[in-house]
């Protein structure tokens, strides 16, 4: 039996292109399922892996040893979506939304929706979770107040992913760190020299926009009915929100993510049965098959008709069939080719830094899962890291800006997908606001190449200047 090869660069960029081909005619052109081509270009790597001498036993074990890296993040999914329909129907969620039109001024709201999503995410871990919960309110909210809604959703996600790739809580940090070889909370420091920066740049775009935006779209009969509709719907009280504190405190706990949502979601069903006045067994089917109202008011029915495993089936697939491709591109080797071909280039910091951000980026793209992109880009960078001397806390960070800042900038990615179908917009109308993580990006890259905060393996305690 012949030694199967590595891939040609012809080979990887036809095989590439013809993904991004089938992907973007698909979504763009035919309207067909994302699902359907990823499960497509399945088989255009199968292909590949057959020409390169690879047995098809070892390639059908790559697709499932790939989607088994990402089984977490699909039982959470799951999870969230069960959370969503219940928080609805027990009116966690409207209570949310409630408050933060009678309390949050219109000109504050987008520096407001990135300090509640940052603290949600930092004290929960997960980005998913905090959007799956206080980003719908905020989007909520944001519509009610005249906002232009991919505004809004930009600073959901730039507070969701500040807690995501920082928060020790977080699957993403836990695993760019692990797989960097470097400690949680060492990782963690290595990041605050580039998240807070960051994070008040962000700070100040949001607070300049909000007042540029809050003084004139504000259609306060619009809020008012709003309001009114809520209370004539849900019974809304202060203690409605105490699902969302118990998961908020279990996760801050460390408690494992799946069971704390899951508890948070019947504690959803619990409060809909008590105090919204559903019947018991209608409530906890809102957990599979989301919250369903008729209200009469088609903004209020597109606002609160949401939620539910069912509602996720969808994205478990996409993360299924996105992970199965990731696993057979790092069994053909094919990023390791593409960072091979520019090795000799990478002779300094900042073009370590700025290939670490590509090559996590690109993982996005063609591995479809944010989980691929934090396993493969430290695996290979981190020969480029050791030869310059470059502590790996640097790999570990810089791995989390490429791999995690940007997921959610890929239509048929994990986070791409899952981030779109929330809150109801589509990836490329909020890209342009994820500020978050521009400004992370331009950072780490200016650190890279000023040597600002990089570390060397000889001087282990002060950074570079």
């Amino acid at each position: 039996m012949k030694t199967a090869r590595l891939p040609s660069m012809l080979e990887i960029i036809c095989v590439l292109g013809a993904f991004l081909a089938i992907v973007c005619s698909f979504t763009v052109k035919f309207e067909l399922p994302i699902q359907l081509a990823l499960f497509i270009s399945w088989f255009l790597v199968i292909l590949l892996g057959l020409r390169l001498g690879h047995r098809y036993e070892d390639l059908q074990k790559s697709i499932t040893n790939g989607i088994s890296n990402g089984l977490e993040a699909i039982l959470i999914l799951i999870a969230v979506g069960a959370l969503i329909g219940t928080w609805i129907a027990g009116g966690v969620v409207p209570t949310l939304i409630y408050y933060g039109l009678e309390f949050i001024h219109p000109s504050i709201f987008l520096l407001a929706t990135l300090i509640i999503c940052s603290i949600t995410s930092v004290a929960t871990g997960t980005s998913w979770g905090t959007v799956g919960t206080a980003g719908i309110a905020m989007m909520a909210i944001g519509e009610g107040l005249g906002l232009p809604l991919p505004l809004v959703a930009g600073a959901v996600l730039s507070g969701a992913y500040f807690g995501d790739k920082l928060s020790p809580l977080s699957d993403s940090t836990v695993l760019a760190s692990s797989l960097s070889k470097v400690e949680v909370i060492t990782h963690v420091r290595a990041m605050l020299y580039l998240s807070i920066p960051a994070y008040l740049i962000t700070a100040v775009l949001f607070t300049i926009t909000g007042f540029m935006y809050g003084s004139r779209n504000v259609d306060l009969e619009k809020v008012e009915f709003l309001k009114a509709s809520l209370q004539n719907t849900f019974d809304i009280h202060i203690w409605m929100l105490v699902p969302a504190v118990v998961v908020i405190v279990l996760l801050a706990m460390r408690k494992p993510s799946v069971p704390t949502i899951a508890i948070g979601a019947l504690l959803g069903a619990i409060w809909a049965a008590v105090f919204q006045g559903m019947d018991f067994a209608d409530a906890i089917g809102t957990a599979y098959n989301g919250f369903s109202i008729d209200t009469g008011i088609k903004f209020m029915d597109e606002l609160l008709n949401r939620g539910g495993i069912e509602g996720m089936l969808g994205s478990v697939v996409v993360i299924i069939l996105g992970l199965g491709f990731g696993g057979l591109l790092e069994h053909l080797g094919v990023l390791k080719v593409i960072v091979s071909k520019f090795q000799q280039k990478l002779t300094s910091a900042g073009n370590v830094t700025f290939s670490t951000i590509i090559v996590a980026f690109l993982a996005n793209v063609f591995g479809c899962a944010m989980y691929v992109s934090l396993i493969l880009t430290p695996k290979i960078m981190e020969k480029s890291y050791d030869k310059l001397g470059i502590d790996r806390r640097v790999l570990s960070r810089n791995a989390e800006v490429g791999g995690t800042m940007t997921s959610g900038m890929v239509p048929w990615s994990d986070n791409g997908i899952y981030m779109a179908g929330i809150l109801g917009v589509s990836t490329f109308s909020y890209v342009p606001f994820m500020w978050l993580s521009f400004v992370s990006i331009g950072l780490a890259i200016l650190y890279g190449y000023t040597g600002k905060f990089i570390w060397y393996t000889d001087k282990k305690d002060s950074p570079v200047q």
